[in-house]
């Protein structure tokens, strides 16, 4: 695919990663009133109520394979932002979303036939361990636990993402896997939020977190996946640090240090390294044999 193929997909990631984590930060900011968990089934309930108004999904025309891509893709929604958050509690915004990158970079080794591909990925891990910035000792062992399973939970949300893209037009398949995501979460957050949920004021809050967090990214992330391969969206994800480290620093005030930036800038340059050998590979493997 060329230039014209992928610039436009790649900026969609990048706008997503943005949004998604200027969403958590905010979503930080309501933990002490509707709890974690709760703020995981608002995030779900409004992108689905959204997503549903605007996509208007077709029930009919799907094999049962589709469907049962669709509700794997929505159990993988909700653990994946229950752990998320879960971490989020325990741990600062730049740490977490640098362990939940694990799971794409991981993935991206995966994915990837090309050697050159095992050469970007130490650096990106290099950037993901300096982005901890001297302070991994202080970090709480079950907040870390949990940010690993997240890291899990995002390389399964690509690959299902991917799978619905392809089976359903448009956002058809997102929608339908955040309803279902929304129904699995709907118990745990009624019992994390309790009360809070009656305060109309948390809930509005809760539906901007939700359209900055999910609605808006993961549409982005579902059309880019359409257009880019599942290595090159993987390893486009490592940038989610920066973005979570500079968000954390402008809304939650979490400074960061010389080697924290030192980090970012090592994962920058590993995810442009990577998604150029991924393109290279992609356009080598287009070309006919003589």
């Amino acid at each position: 695919m060329g230039r014209a193929g992928t610039t436009p997909a790649i900026m969609l990631v990048v706008v997503g990663l943005a949004c998604q984590e200027v969403g958590a930060s905010l979503a930080v900011l309501l933990f002490p009133e509707v709890g974690p968990l709760g703020m995981v089934m608002l995030r779900l309930v409004f992108s689905a109520i959204v997503l549903l108004l605007i996509a208007r999904p077709a029930l009919r025309g799907h094999s049962r394979a589709d469907w049962s891509g669709v509700v794997l893709f929505g159990l993988v929604l909700a653990v994946m932002n229950g752990l998320f958050y879960l971490a989020l509690e325990r741990l600062a915004l730049g740490v977490t979303v640098t362990i939940e990158v694990l799971g794409p970079l991981v993935l991206s080794i995966v994915a990837s036939r090309r050697a050159s591909a095992w050469l970007w990925a130490p650096l990106a891990l290099a950037g993901v361990v300096a982005l901890g910035g001297g302070g991994w000792d202080r970090l709480d062992p079950l907040g870390v636990l949990f940010a690993l399973g997240a890291a899990a939970s995002w390389a399964f949300y690509i690959l299902s993402s991917a799978r619905v893209g392809r089976a359903f037009p448009k956002l058809d398949g997102l929608a339908l896997a955040m309803a279902i995501g929304a129904v699995i979460a709907l118990p745990f957050g009624i019992a994390d939020a309790g009360a809070a949920l009656l305060r109309i004021e948390l809930v509005a809050l809760g539906a901007a977190v939700a359209l900055l967090s999910s609605t808006i990214p993961y549409a982005f992330e579902l059309v880019a996946l359409r257009r880019l391969p599942a290595a090159a969206f993987a390893i486009l994800m490592s940038l989610a640090p920066a973005t979570a480290a500079l968000a954390g620093f402008v809304f939650l005030g979490q400074h960061m240090t010389w080697l924290e930036v030192a980090g970012i800038a090592l994962v920058i340059t590993a995810s442009i390294g990577a998604v150029r050998s991924s393109s290279r590979a992609a356009r080598e493997a287009a070309e006919p044999v003589a």
